[in-house]
């Protein structure tokens, strides 16, 4: 949580922070054609280029010179501002559209995949307008982009201005977390993660390297970063898209005696509910079982996948969602462990909008006797722990199987999947990683974890401990110190 108490220092613009790193750290940098962002720019372009892939729309508002829209590459870059400082920016940046307007009074008549907002809240007479001006150009999928600096370096900022070490600022507008929280749920929007961010605003080789990709991401130093940066969403509100369809995936392996049951217990979601089983050369007949129940049931729509070559959980359920036809992706334990009778909820919540990668969590509700061994629940809090600081984001069980997500946004995940390489048997982290890289607004739903009454798992704690904890190791080197 990058959530501080702040005192009401006026001048918190990012705005400012800039100014002090071009002119301590850049004072050669001329504002022409060839001038090459500053120290401070090129780690904020380092920061937004984790999360915009290049080939997008984005718009940047407030964007001054423009090199921080020009340093994410998009396919369209779409710029907002004032005339005075457009005029360095068209000259160089001629290959994207610089509006002439005020920041909280702007009217385009597109939408875009991205929204920046860096440097210009400080300076923006009225945040909330802007902030309604950006919610008009978002698409269901739009991310918006804030970066703000702690108040805690005020004293340093007011420092430098004394010495004329940077221009000085007009009065600006004091806005903390809580404040920015709300003017968005004013406007529209939900917040879905929050970071700090830089420690060294100016190039100190190699020190400034260590303070911003390590010092700046661990407790207690990031405390002291200067950038917090909020990514949101515009807020659904409630509003349920009809005529969603539904894909409930079961992997299967050995699971014979739970076929019939997950069908016969599987509701009707949606407009139609299909029901994919991925089976993994099982050797108790759940293969001839499948098919047995396919035919006993022609009233659901169920289908049977031969896992082939395919080994463990993860290429199961990424065939099984490669061959789905409905909207909403979901996987379901053969093992029943999570009731069937369960799913409505996960899917309400990505029909409502509530979430974009609906979790499940086995660590609220008691739990049914002998449905999960001790050292197994201290391994999943483990986990847990470790897992939300890695993704910035709240995990309460990242080991839960069942998980729930739009088509689009996995089409998202798997596309971007060489990211993070083939890295996972169970198929679990690669679509929390996933979602995390792609900022969904995640949530989680608690369920009552029942006990296994057919056949024996097919996790061996020690060895699939061993693989969680070198995915943890990809997490950090990829998520987290990046």
């Amino acid at each position: 949580m990058i959530g501080m108490s702040m005192t009401a220092i006026p001048g918190t613009a990012t705005q400012r922070v800039s100014a002090l790193a071009g002119a301590v750290g850049d004072r050669t940098i001329r504002r022409s054609k060839a001038a090459r962002p500053g120290y401070y720019q090129r780690e904020i372009i380092r920061l937004l280029r984790l999360h915009i892939p290049a080939g997008v729309h984005v718009l940047q508002v407030a964007c001054g010179r423009a090199d921080l829209l020009a340093g994410v590459c998009p396919e369209r870059g779409v710029g907002v501002d004032t005339a005075a400082p457009l005029s360095a920016a068209r000259e160089a940046h001629p290959h994207l559209r610089l509006v002439e307007s005020a920041p909280d009074a702007f009217d385009l008549d597109e939408t875009f995949d991205f929204v920046i907002l860096g440097d210009s809240l400080g300076e923006v007479t009225d945040v909330q307008a802007c902030l309604e001006c950006v919610r008009r150009v978002c698409c269901p999928d739009t991310r918006l982009f804030i970066f703000y600096h702690s108040a805690l370096w005020e004293p340093v900022l007011r420092l430098a201005s004394w010495l004329g070490l940077r221009a000085r600022q007009r009065d600006q507008n004091w806005l903390n977390t809580a404040d920015l929280q709300n003017l968005l749920d004013l406007s529209g929007f939900d917040v879905v993660k929050r970071s700090r961010e830089v420690l060294s605003p100016v190039p100190l080789p190699p020190v400034s390297t260590v303070l911003n990709r390590v010092l700046a991401r661990i407790w207690p130093t990031r405390h002291l970063a200067l950038v917090q940066m909020l990514i949101a969403r515009p807020s659904p509100r409630g509003q349920r898209e009809p005529g969603l369809t539904c894909s409930v995936i079961i992997p299967t392996r050995n699971e014979r005696g739970n076929v019939e049951a997950a069908v016969r217990r599987t509701p009707q979601m949606g407009a139609h509910t299909e029901i994919i089983f991925v089976d993994g050369d099982s050797s108790d007949g759940t293969a001839e079982e499948i098919e047995r129940v396919i035919a006993a049931h022609p009233e659901r729509d169920v289908r049977f996948i031969d896992q082939g070559h395919g080994r463990g959980k993860g290429d199961a359920v990424r065939k099984g969602f490669a061959a789905a036809r409905g909207d909403v992706l979901m996987i379901l334990d053969a093992d029943l462990t999570v009731p069937p009778e369960d799913l409505p909820k996960f899917f309400d919540a990505v029909a409502g909008g509530k979430g974009e990668f609906v979790n499940g969590t086995r660590l609220v509700y008691p739990m049914e006797r002998d449905a999960m061994r001790t050292l197994n629940q201290a391994a999943n809090w483990f986990f847990s722990v470790l897992f939300t600081w890695l993704l910035g984001q709240r995990f309460r069980d990242t080991l839960c199987g069942t998980k729930v997500l739009r088509r689009r946004h996995y089409e998202r995940i798997a596309a971007d999947r060489g990211y993070f390489g083939e890295f996972d048997p169970f198929g679990d982290f690669d679509l929390i990683f996933g979602a995390s890289k792609a900022n969904l607004k995640i949530i989680e739903i608690p369920i009552r974890y029942k006990a296994r009454t057919y056949g024996s798992t097919n996790i061996s704690r020690f060895l699939h401990g061993l693989l969680l904890l070198r995915m943890s190791w990809v997490a950090l080197w990829k998520l987290k110190l990046r």
